[in-house]
């Protein structure tokens, strides 16, 4: 028996250094939600979440684009329909307007609300979102071009402009309101057909996104319950090690009842 060097109570430093460190990190993955605290843990899948995180923030960025896109168009279309409403009435004025029994003075008073209507539907051509002109400007995002311009496009442009300068009274009037309600019916239908696909690109994007999130949720979030056993095992194992170095410390003692 020596004294010297406590070949047992060196053991029992070393196993309890082992456990204490293993209980430490067992705490550290359950405090964090991950297995992954720090690069040591899982050098690959460290290197593997990183590129997961990264197309995570770009399909998010791409989904937000979208989603702007999205209001732009139905912003779009929520003036169209504003000028849907005033064509509809000019073209009931102009028809009211031919009627020869009119006196001059309702000729005039449906005069002023044809004026009124083309005003509003100059204030609508006129509209922008954050900057951008509704229309009249070409914008393509999310690879959907987003450029509507009822006023300005060369098939339509000519019943768009007759509208808004005829009179009530005037001999095209009727036919160049109808024409211009003709080229609002192709420029919602063109806003609706963004919407939709703008709308599927985005559902795609969503499922994208969660399936990311969950292929990186498998190599770094934690597993509670297993993490959890392993908690209790290495407190057990913490608890043991204290008592049994405690022990081999005092073994030595008993080297001096031989000295007696």
């Amino acid at each position: 028996m020596v004294i010297n060097t406590n070949i047992a109570a060196l053991n029992g430093a070393n196993n309890l250094d082992q456990s204490t460190n293993a209980l430490n990190e067992s705490l550290a993955r359950l405090s964090s939600g991950s297995k992954i605290v720090n690069a040591s843990d899982d050098p690959a899948g460290l290197a593997e979440s990183m590129e997961l995180n990264e197309q995570i923030g770009q399909t998010n960025a791409s989904n937000a684009n979208i989603s702007n896109a999205l209001a732009f168009s139905q912003t779009q279309d929520g003036y169209l329909q504003q000028v849907s409403a005033a064509l509809n009435q000019m073209a009931a004025l102009v028809t009211s307007a031919s009627d020869g029994t009119k006196s001059a003075s309702d000729i005039a008073d449906y005069q002023t609300q044809f004026a009124a209507l083309q005003s509003t539907i100059g204030s609508a051509m006129a509209a922008t979102f954050n900057g951008k002109n509704l229309f009249g400007t070409s914008i393509t995002t999310a690879g959907v071009s987003l450029s509507v311009d009822p006023s300005t496009d060369a098939t339509n442009g000519a019943a768009w402009t007759a509208s808004l300068t005829d009179t009530v009274t005037g001999g095209a009037a009727a036919t160049d309101v109808a024409g211009a309600i003709t080229a609002l019916a192709t420029a919602r239908g063109q806003v609706g057909a963004n919407e939709t696909q703008l709308t599927y690109q985005g559902n795609e994007l969503g499922v994208l996104s969660t399936n990311l999130a969950a292929a990186k949720s498998t190599i770094t979030d934690v597993d509670v319950a297993q993490e959890s056993t392993n908690y209790a095992k290495e407190q057990i194992l913490v608890q043991s090690g204290t008592a049994m170095l405690a022990q081999a410390n005092q073994n030595p003692q008993s080297v001096l009842k031989l000295l007696q």
